[in-house]
């Protein structure tokens, strides 16, 4: 009589065929849901006989996803069973259907024992087995005993169970550790090769659980690993532990791993190491993949223990060697390696740079890009130039998606290591003609603060944007570049000034400048930015050529009715200004000041940080540091530290940094220009603008998409008229000429808001070259002193502006008390949340000795529940002391009332 075929007797094999022969996800759920009632009503009536049979099919069920916890206690009956066919399911399904988080577990304890003390070596392994995978660490207290026992015994298949089972009880309950570590070391003694890789992978879970076990592994098991390093490389053919041609590479691999483990920071094992690992570096084959696994461990081996330097420079030669493997992976995993080795001997890395440019080439993506990375390690100051041009050559023909990551590379290498200013010129000038659309703007930035520097070149550098600009155009980052430079330095373009002994002369007529910065107006109708500043260049070339005015005038105009309100007032402004205010356009459009270098470096430092990979070593220079001479050292630059635990009523303290302004205002930045604060969250806005930075168009309208780069010759000018300027509350309701006739004799007053414009009116009407504008009122409060020790005395000096009782400027002195010199001084802050904190910069970083000088610091502090909370302030100074690190810091709670 045939069975049913969902019926308790039916064979896993039915089973298994059934369910594959579901052609829907249904139709699978429903067989398995008949066959598990099939199996729940055979567990309800007991039927032993069937109940191992039922248990694998339950399994299969379970390893297809669906519930299975019914059959938990039919493990442990199965477990308890006398038969070997019974406990295999049995502990199998105790394995995969149960976790050491399954309380039911603890029921099985018992078990176990019995069956890790019997006299069947099968039934022990079982036992082994389970305990191996699932045993919690209540179990491994309990067991241990029988397991240290069972490593003692006679038979290789259980010693090597015993010692796996070890493994899990170390890393369960790392007390135990002790334990193990004399059976651990006397089982590298074995001859079976499965009892010698659980023992050293028993011995590498003690080094991490127990430093003890470390230093007693170091003392008896080297010369045992060793031992098996040498009868392992130099043994026979064995067809057992053959692979490719190679002796157990699972073996020498978990080997090299202990190795490594117990040489590291030990100068002793690590000497003891040397000949083998020369010796299995140099007679294991490269052309089988377990060849180069092994090779692959050698060197990670060599590279993190105390090897002599001939060792490491053959393990870096082997990396060298997988460069030119054909396998990606191998390739891959070579260069991370090399990252690393650099950092120990970057000479021996050096003699394979012509292998890793090529890698920069590959057609694999993340070889690439790990590749540019290795690249960007091995510049220094004597193979900049080569390894620049390399780059720069294959920037030309570089996958589009690789052409930004690269151009990162090549202007952070020009940055750090050009001591050359036309050198870093000329690559600048490269980089953006061929991918100046994937340069990021800080860098850009960055160009044209080198070249307000760098006087002897200005006319070099606009002569060659110039002609770059007339090929490789569709460049957006040269076009902003360039057009800034025309604007700035366009007699120079037209008279060739400033010609250098190789640069060949070229003629531009003062039509052609125009046509120049027409051309970025009409190439980049939606860059608010380019438009911007192309309307700014032509403003100036109006001053620098007077013939050419009319036609500046016309093109200008075509942006009156722009739909962007910042290119509509920029076009009306600066039509007016050609037209009306011949007086001072000369002096309102004169060339911007110098931007100083060190200034920008420290501000641009303070909101963009560098990113370094972790392999790279911490004396590494901070990408950015351009290292050209501008008269003033550059601070020193450092994190800022944790300086939490303030405590408030509500809240927990933040760390503050220096807050600067956006790395697109930079140039704004320099000249400390509307020196305020970017909103930040949960800080109220001002509501007020001022009205002539407004007018000349210094800052970018934030209603716009793009952020603009102000041009600061209109702010040399306001800086010569104006010293400050009123505040306007209300807008303006619609862009309209607000700078109407301009008189020479009268005089504005600063102190008082306005609150409404009732009409169109010209602000500059009546301002001459010397009118004055009488700054607010301040209000002073007494000093206090913040901070005293034996060595260092720190004063507060406050002012407050009337009618903002909220806000404060802080002007601190640090004063040297102690007879040695404080070197690479820095001072940090930290407020509560409620507070915001903005500092600006010192006024040096070498405190001299003895009080015979000061460093001073100013920041300003704005408390947004002035009245109902004080402020608070915790500081820290860090100094070096004849090349000592020194820390103070302390908690300023004594501020006068009213802050």
């Amino acid at each position: 009589m045939a069975l049913n075929p969902f019926s308790s007797g039916t064979r896993l094999r039915d089973m298994i065929r059934a369910i594959r022969a579901c052609k829907t996800a249904a139709e699978e759920r429903g067989v398995v849901r008949r066959e598990c009632a099939a199996i729940r009503a055979s567990f309800s009536d007991n039927e032993q006989e069937l109940r191992h049979r039922n248990m694998a099919k339950l399994m299969f069920i379970h390893m297809l996803g669906y519930p299975t916890h019914f059959g938990q206690m039919e493990c442990l009956k199965l477990i308890a069973a006398v038969g070997y066919p019974e406990k295999r399911i049995g502990y199998l399904g105790l394995m995969l259907l149960l976790d050491e988080r399954q309380e039911v577990l603890m029921l099985v304890t018992n078990s176990l024992k019995q069956d890790l003390n019997h006299s069947n070596q099968f039934i022990v392994g079982l036992a082994l087995c389970a305990l191996g995978n699932i045993c919690s660490a209540e179990m491994a207290r309990d067991l241990a005993p029988e397991v240290e026992r069972l490593m003692r015994s006679r038979d290789a298949n259980t010693k090597k169970k015993a010692a796996l089972c070890s493994t899990r009880i170390v890393r369960k309950v790392p007390d135990l550790a002790e334990n193990f570590m004399g059976l651990a070391a006397s089982l590298l003694k074995e001859k079976h090769h499965g009892v010698l890789i659980s023992a050293v992978q028993l011995c590498t879970e003690l080094c991490k659980a127990s430093k003890d076990a470390l230093e007693y592994l170091r003392k008896n098991c080297i010369e045992g690993l060793v031992r098996i390093l040498r009868d392992v490389s130099s043994s026979s053919y064995a067809p057992e532990y053959d692979v490719a041609g190679i002796s157990d590479p699972f073996l020498h691999i978990r080997v090299l791993k202990l190795m490594r483990m117990l040489g590291q920071g030990d100068a002793d094992c690590s000497e003891y190491m040397n000949d083998i690992l020369a010796q299995v570096a140099t007679k294991t084959e490269s052309n089988k993949n377990a060849g180069n696994a092994i090779l692959y461990e050698c060197v990670e081996t060599i590279m993190g223990i105390e090897a002599t330097s001939g060792l490491r420079v053959l393990a870096i030669n082997i990396l060298g060697r997988f460069l030119s493997n054909r396998d990606n992976n191998i390739r891959y995993v070579a260069l991370n390696i090399l990252m690393r080795a650099i950092a120990v001997d970057t000479q021996a890395v050096q003699r394979h740079r012509v292998t890793i440019l090529e890698c920069v080439k590959d057609a694999d993506a993340s070889i690439r890009k790990r590749a540019l990375e290795l690249v960007f390690l091995l510049v220094n100051d004597t193979n900049v130039k080569p390894l620049t041009k390399e780059l720069v050559d294959y920037l030309d023909v570089a996958d589009p998606d690789f052409k930004e990551d690269l151009t990162a590379k090549i202007c952070s290498i020009a940055e750090k290591f050009s001591q050359d200013k036309l050198w870093y010129l000329d690559q600048m000038f490269k980089v953006l003609s061929l991918a100046g659309k994937h340069v990021k703007d800080d860098v850009w930035h960055a160009l044209i603060v080198v070249i307000s520097n760098a006087s002897e070149l200005q006319g070099y550098s606009v002569r060659s944007l110039y002609t770059a600009l007339q090929t490789y155009s569709e460049q957006g980052s040269l076009v902003r570049v360039a057009v800034w430079c025309i604007g700035e330095y366009g007699e120079m373009l037209v008279n060739n000034v400033g010609m250098l002994e190789a640069e060949g002369s070229i003629t531009v007529t003062e039509s052609d400048a125009l046509d120049a910065v027409e051309l970025g107006l009409s190439l980049y109708p939606a860059d608010v930015t380019t438009r911007a500043m192309c309307l700014v260049a032509l403003l100036k070339l109006s001053s620098r050529f007077p013939s050419m005015s009319e036609r500046v005038k016309r093109i200008v105009s075509q942006n009156k009715e722009n739909m962007v309100l910042e290119l509509q007032q920029r076009s009306i402004e600066f039509g007016s200004i050609i037209q009306r205010h011949q007086s001072i356009r000369s002096s309102l459009l004169e060339r911007m000041p110098v931007l100083d270098e060190a200034t920008y470096l420290m501000k641009r430092a303070s909101t963009t940080q560098a990113s370094i990979p972790a392999y790279k070593p911490a004396s590494a220079v901070t990408p950015g540091d351009l290292k050209f001479p501008n008269g003033l050292a550059k601070p020193a630059v450092t994190p800022l530290a944790d300086l939490l635990d303030l405590s408030s009523d509500d809240a927990t303290a933040t760390t503050t940094a220096s807050t600067t302004t956006a790395p697109s205002d930079f140039l704004q930045d320099l000249l400390g220009i509307g020196g305020t604060n970017l909103p930040t969250a949960g800080a109220p806005s001002s509501a007020s603008t001022d009205i002539l930075m407004d007018l000349l168009s210094i800052g970018s309208s934030p209603s716009q998409n793009g952020q603009l780069v102000p041009d600061l010759s209109l702010a040399q000018a306001e800086k010569k008229h104006v010293s400050a300027a009123p505040q306007l509350v209300s807008p303006v309701p619609e862009p309209v000429d607000l700078l109407g006739s301009l008189s020479s004799s009268t005089s504005v007053s600063g102190t008082k808001s306005a609150t409404a414009v009732p009409q169109a009116v010209d602000l500059l009407d009546g301002l001459s070259s010397s009118t004055s504008v009488s700054a607010g009122l301040e209000d002073a409060c007494p000093s206090i002193t913040a901070f005293q020790s034996a060595t260092l005395k720190i004063t507060f000096d406050f002012r407050k502006q009337l009618g903002k009782p909220q806000e404060s400027t802080i002007h601190a002195t640090f004063t040297n008390m102690s007879s040695s010199t404080y070197t690479e001084f820095i001072f940090q802050a930290a407020v509560p949340k409620f507070i915001q904190l903005r500092l600006d910069p010192a006024s040096g970083n070498i405190v001299p000795a003895n009080g015979k000088g000061s460093v001073t610091q100013g920041f300003s502090v704005t408390n947004n529940q002035h009245g109902q909370k004080p402020l608070a302030m915790r500081i820290r100074m860090s100094y070096k002391v004849n090349g000592e690190d020194r820390l103070e810091q302390g908690q300023v709670s004594n501020f006068p009332p009213g802050l």
